[in-house]
């Protein structure tokens, strides 16, 4: 990519070690985007507390006072920004507080402002009221103070409300993988496994756990031997416990509470499917399905997920009706009982990541916007 270099700021609320989507998705962005000779300055909240830099990115880490809908609030972000030198600003949606001090930044030293729309957010929960006033008037004056909104996926357009009227600056760029020399695992698979990943709090309800765990509790009936790895914690761990319970496959569900990436590899590797039953637009992309197909892996998910239309295109997994655990059962069958269909799919899946999602190219959209507006 030839291009002069820029000062870029992204404000994330939170950053790697955190896991999340958008953490991964930022983490993954800029990394790429020093790669080409950017200077790429992470500013958000040290949660988890840590004090490291990560490859070549510059992360300022603040201290927070509380949460509200699951952003830290960070009363020196906008301080920050202000002493910081950048070209362009490029904040996330949805995260209060630092999608505004972001905005903020950008109309006090007149520089451009960048949001990346991953998903809406979603009137429930004990701050029904705020995130209501929120999507009402603080959202709108973002999205009309960005020069540029991108989505993941082109089908949020159409879903979301809120980017109605802002279409005419909406691009569609997708997630990516960082392709490192990972490879399609023959022969390794547990034809009996499936892998579930994701943080286990109330704001991750929607990837569909408790579908899941009902879809094992079906296929027992005929398959003793099933075997769902949740990879994952927080404070739903002990809910979802106590409903395997009472299914009566707690033998069966196995939680693996928070994993590290190398470990996450392997499981991607080790399971005859990943699964993903993400019941809500809340489900931005869904990043971990490139993280499993890029390992070999089928998936099975929603309507809901980013990359829907491409699995179905390169026949790399199922696509099931949300909420629907007999569903669910019936594809994680189709495959645990066909390891031949299991190889084919999951190579199919690995071909779809390398020819459409390395991070690279899609780093590489992302600069041309910032070159554009800069």
């Amino acid at each position: 990519m030839n291009h002069r270099p820029l000062k870029i700021v992204q404000t994330p609320v939170r950053y790697l070690p955190y896991i999340g989507g958008v953490e991964k998705y930022v983490f993954d962005l800029s990394n790429q985007l020093v790669k080409t000779n950017n200077e790429v300055t992470v500013i958000c909240a040290d949660e988890p507390k840590t004090t490291d830099d990560q490859k070549g990115v510059r992360v300022k880490r603040l201290p927070y006072i509380g949460k509200i809908a699951n952003t830290n609030i960070t009363p020196t972000l906008l301080f920050e920004l202000l002493k910081t030198d950048f070209d362009v600003i490029h904040t996330h949606i949805p995260t209060p507080w630092s999608a505004d001090m972001s905005m903020l930044a950008s109309i006090l030293k007149r520089k451009p402002l960048v949001v990346t729309y991953h998903n809406d957010l979603i009137n429930d929960g004990p701050p029904k009221f705020l995130l209501a006033m929120y999507n009402k008037i603080l959202l709108n004056l973002v999205l009309k103070r960005a020069a540029v909104i991108v989505i993941t996926q082109k089908r949020y357009l159409e879903t979301s409300h809120y980017l109605q009227k802002y279409k005419d600056k909406v691009e569609v760029v997708p997630n990516g993988f960082a392709m490192t020399d990972l490879r399609p695992a023959s022969g390794m698979r547990d034809p009996n496994t499936v892998f579930f990943l994701s943080s286990l709090d109330k704001y991750h309800r929607y990837k569909g756990l408790d579908i899941l765990i009902r879809a094992i509790a079906e296929i027992k009936n005929t398959n003793a031997n099933i075997t769902l790895l949740v990879g994952g914690a927080g404070e739903l761990m002990d809910e979802y416990k106590a409903l395997a319970i009472e299914l009566g496959v707690e033998s069966n569900v196995v939680f693996l509470g928070r994993i590290e990436e190398e470990a996450k590899n392997n499981y991607y590797r080790k399971a005859s499917a990943f699964v993903l039953p993400s019941n809500s637009a809340e489900e931005g992309f869904g990043i971990v399905l490139l993280e499993a197909m890029a390992n070999g892996a089928p998936v099975i998910t929603t309507r809901y997920a980013g990359v829907m239309d491409d699995i179905q295109e390169y026949n790399a997994g199922y696509i099931v009706p949300e909420n629907d655990p007999h569903a669910l059962a019936g594809a994680i069958t189709t495959l645990t009982n066909n390891p031949f269909l299991v190889e084919a799919t999951g190579k199919n899946g690995h071909d779809l990541v390398l020819e459409k999602y390395a991070w690279s190219d899609v780093a590489d959209k992302i600069y041309r916007i910032y070159s554009r507006i800069t």
